[in-house]
């Protein structure tokens, strides 16, 4: 653990952290807390298939007129057909 961090718990290792917040509530302990700022960089899983190319012109279309993006509009057309499956 790096020791220029403020640690709430005094706890020298992630064990003993976690031990201390099973047991204390950070309602507690707000007055010891400080604002912190961070970036959260959130990327879904893609997975790509190949998608002729006369039918990704369509797809592209028929995404445009109903105002979403042809990803989504794939999405929900599987997502649809293997419920209907699963039925």
């Amino acid at each position: 653990m790096n020791k220029n961090k403020s640690s709430i718990s005094k706890a020298k290792s992630y064990e003993e952290i976690g031990e201390f917040w099973d047991k204390h509530d950070l309602a507690e302990n707000w007055d010891k807390t400080t604002s912190v700022e961070f970036e959260v960089d959130l990327q879904s899983e893609q997975t790509y298939y190949a998608v002729d190319n006369r039918l990704s012109v369509k797809i592209q279309e028929f995404a445009k007129k109903r105002g979403i993006s042809p990803d989504t509009l794939l999405n929900l057309l599987i997502q649809e057909k293997l419920q209907e499956q699963n039925s």
